[in-house]
Parts: structure tokens; sequence; C-alpha cells
């Protein structure tokens, strides 16, 4: 393969300072997408007071964000392999920035949800640049330790929006009230600007591409006809429009996948790289995350309706009871990549399956015997549990899905592994109008609203460990052992006989 030449040059440098300035400033970028999904989550009951908005507006802060973000994400990292990665990163954090002003600043629900299909269009963008950098910047043996970094980042995020926004949120700065939350990324997304322009190495396709218009468009069309129903159904009674919409999208979902094969073939320049899913452990891991997205985004939600709606708890209550689930996050994540996946392989990602499945059930028994006088410290432990479990998932199978990837195709792959992602949460947000407001019953008294929202947090759960289940049979598909990261080998030699061992895998 005629691009394995250059691409080592980077690799080949371990004394080279400047990939890992380059690797902060995009997990600091990674971490910014992180915590803004989760501190828009506390400062809900803040916003619904401030602007008075509906729960179909407060629905759409939420899942609009996650809709345009999965819509744009296959489009952001392909553009990334075609004009540049640094370029499209830098790009991305710009109007990330820029969007994140005007949700501070938004003067009514309706702008607030248009900035925030803004955030998440312009993080689409961004976020496919960070994993495909790192893939073409750092060799095979150091993407273990890096990923394992990815992990400990994901649970920093998890951990820090939920604080930050209950922080940000309780101490109304000058008035502010939650606008604070958004406005906290200009100077981080300034600062990344600059730092990033300084020290990320330009990074693209060696082969000539072509952004594919008609693939934007049908994956777009397909994503907006399946999400869109589901967020709005039960607020307006599940019309038959909703139905159709969503079996239409399956048809579009097709229509696409046979316009991109058409497409591969005539000029090389697709949207969405069918001949990734020829990688056994690309397809598989696109299938655990997709699941994966959707039970988090059912979990998130509904969680943090049931603490401050339903128990009645401030959002700093609620930020800081989240405090063992992130740091049980992070500490698990680290450990998974470097020590654990290595000895054990996907084993160690089927483990965390059920320490998540085990945490929601102790969840649901401790909801249920306590009812509502529950209090943080009892809710430590399916927290703890949950958390680990979910660090043993998210960080290697980041690696998993990408460590077998040629590195012309990273920012698809990237782009696509980031998109299923955010693809089932969408969906998630969209379930939990049926999985928990659909068990909420109408005209609640006072005395009413508490018990009923624990009693639809205990379903939702049920539902989230349904998803577990299927993912841990999914994780069968995943190759028993990943392809191995030697820490100490010599940094040219994995890098220049990564390429030749992949290749064979999507030709044949």
């Amino acid at each position: 393969m005629t691009s394995t030449a250059p691409l080592p040059s980077p690799a080949a440098a371990p004394s080279d300072r400047r990939r890992w300035f380059a690797l902060a400033i995009v997990m600091t970028a990674a971490f910014m997408d992180l915590v803004d999904v989760t501190i828009v989550n506390i400062a809900i009951p803040s916003i619904e007071r401030d602007t008075g908005a509906s729960f179909s507006s407060i629905q759409w802060i939420v899942a609009g964000y996650a809709l345009a973000f999965a819509a744009g994400l296959i489009t952001g990292g392909r553009l990334g392999d075609i004009y540049g990665r640094k370029r499209l990163f830098l790009i991305g954090i710009a109007g990330f920035t820029l969007a994140s002003a005007l949700c501070g600043f938004a003067a009514n629900p309706e702008m607030l949800v248009a900035s925030r299909f803004l955030q998440g269009a312009t993080a689409a963008l961004m976020v496919p640049q960070v994993l495909s950098i790192v893939h073409a910047t750092f060799p095979a043996h150091e993407r273990g330790k890096v990923f394992g970094l990815f992990g400990a980042i994901v649970g920093l995020g998890a951990v820090s929006g939920p604080l930050l926004g209950a922080l940000l949120t309780e101490w109304n700065i000058a008035g502010l009230e939650w606008r604070p939350i958004f406005l906290i990324n200009l100077p981080v997304g300034i600062l990344g600007l600059i730092l990033g322009a300084k020290y990320i190495t330009e990074s693209k396709s060696p082969r000539a591409l072509r952004l594919d218009l008609v693939g934007v468009v049908l994956v777009t069309l397909a994503m907006l006809m399946l999400i869109y129903p589901l967020t709005r159904g039960r607020e307006l009674g599940w019309p038959l429009w909703g139905h159709l919409s969503m079996a239409g999208s399956v048809l579009v979902f097709l229509v696409l996948v046979l316009f991109e094969r058409g497409k591969a073939g005539r000029d090389g320049s697709p949207l969405v790289e069918l001949s990734l899913f020829r990688v056994r452990s690309f397809a598989a891991g696109i299938a655990v995350q997709l699941t994966f997205g959707i039970g988090l985004g059912i979990f998130f939600l509904v969680w943090t309706l049931y603490m401050q709606m339903g128990l009645g708890w401030s959002a700093l209550r609620a930020g800081t009871t989240g405090i063992p689930f992130s740091v049980s996050v992070s500490v698990a994540a680290g450990l998974s990549v470097q020590k654990l996946v290595p000895r054990f392989g996907r084993k160690v990602l089927q483990a965390g399956a059920l320490l998540m499945m085990a945490g929601l059930l102790i969840y649901i028994w401790e909801s249920h015997h306590y009812g509502m006088g529950i209090t943080s410290l009892q809710m430590a432990l399916p927290l703890v549990v949950m958390g680990v479990g979910m660090g043993l998932i998210v960080a290697p199978l980041a690696d998993a899905v990408l460590s077998e990837v040629p590195k012309e195709h990273s920012g698809s792959a990237s782009g696509l592994f980031n998109t299923v992602q955010q693809m089932g949460n969408a969906l998630g947000l969209g379930l939990v109008s049926v999985v928990f407001y659909g068990a909420i019953g109408d005209r609640l008294t006072p005395a009413q609203i508490g018990p009923a929202f624990a009693d639809a947090f205990e379903q939702s759960l049920w539902w989230v460990a349904g998803v577990l289940a299927l993912i841990f049979v999914v994780m069968f598909a995943l190759p028993a052992k990943p392809k191995q990261h030697v820490e100490g080998a010599d940094a040219a030699e994995p890098a220049e006989a990564d390429e030749p061992a992949k290749e064979p895998v999507l030709t044949h």
C-alpha cells in the first residue's frame, strides 16, 4: 500500500513531545464535549424554571445536541480525511465555542434548542478528529496507553459535568442561574484553538477523496426520520405519521448502504466506508457501541429526573451523588486497557456488562426498599458497581474498534464509532418518553409525584438491564483477544508492521 511509507514518521520519533501536547489538547476537547452532555442534565430543573420550557423543549435541549451530533459525525470524520484532521478540529472547536456562547445568552427555550443543535453540529466536526488524530499520530505499541487515558477522560468528564453543573447552578453567578454551564466553555475553547493551531500536526488520507453529498443527505434524513418521532411521539399521541417515519428510516438506511456500495465502486469516495465492516473487531464493536449508547441515553436522563424531580434533591446533592460512579469509571478504564484486556481479552468487556447489570439490580432493590427515604450514601454501592462495569467497557471498546483500521480510513472509522454511540444516545433519550414518562400517570397530586417518579425510575432500570444483557451476548462476536500493544517494543517497528497486517483483512 503506497500510504505506508510516510505514515510512520510521526510515530517513529518517541522523543517528539509535540504529539503529547497534541494529545492533551484533543483530549481536552473530548472532555469539553463529555462535560457539555452531562452538565446539562443536572441543570434541567433550573432551565425549566427560568425559561418556562415545556417537557418537549427540555427533551430537545438534551436530544437536539445528540441528534445533530450523531447526524454530522460521519460527515465530520470524512471531512477530516479529505481536508485535514487538524483543520477540521480547529473549525469544530471554534464553532463549538461560538455555539456555547449562544446557548449561554439564549433569550428563550427556542433559541436554546437551536443553539444546542448548532453546538451538536460543530461538535460533530471536532470530536471525530480526536480518535483519528490519535490513530494517525501514535504507533500501535503506544495506543494502549493512550486509550487508557481516553477511558480515564470519559470518567472525569462524567464526574466533572454533574459537579460543575451543580456548583455553577447553585452559585447563581451574577444572577445568571444555569447560563454559566455553557459560558464556561468559552475560555477552554479559545485556549484549545490557540494551542491546537501550534501543536497539532496535520494529517489526512493519502488518497484523493471527495465528499459524498448524497450520502450526507441520506444519513441525515434517516437519522431524523428515526429519532424525531421517538422524541415527540408521546407528546403528540403517537400519530400514524410517526410510525411510518420510523419504518421509512429503515428503507432510507438500506438505500444509503446500496448507494455507498455503488459509490465505492465508481470513485472510491463513499461517505461510509463499508469495507470497514469486513474487519470483524470493527463490525462487532460498532454493534456493541450502538446498543451501549441506547442504555446510557436512557439511564443518565432518567437518573437525573428521579433525583431532582422525584426525590426533590438540589442540583448540588444530585451532582455529588454521582461522584462514586464517575471515579469508578475513571479508575476501571485505566486498568482495563493496560492490565486486564491484554490478559483476558473480551472477557473483561463482558464482565463489565455483567457488573453494570448487577449494579442496576442493586439500585432497583434499594429504590424499592428505601422508597422516598433513600440517601446518597445508600446509592453509592450500586453506583460504584455500575461505574466499574462501565470503565471495563468504554476504553477497551474504542481500542478494539479502531486497532485494525487502516490509517487512511481512520477519520471515517472514528466518525462511525462516535456516530453509533450518539445515535444510540439519541435513541435512548427518545425512548425516555416511552419507558419513563409512559409509566407516570397524568394529573398527579404533589404527594403522588415522588412515588410515581421512583416507580418509573425502577421500570426504566429494568429496560437498561435488558439492553446490557443484549450487549453481553453481542460481545461474543468480538475477537477473543485484541491486537496486542507491546509497550516495550521499538516504536518504528510496530508502526511499519501495522499496515500490512491490516490490509488483507479489507481486501479478501
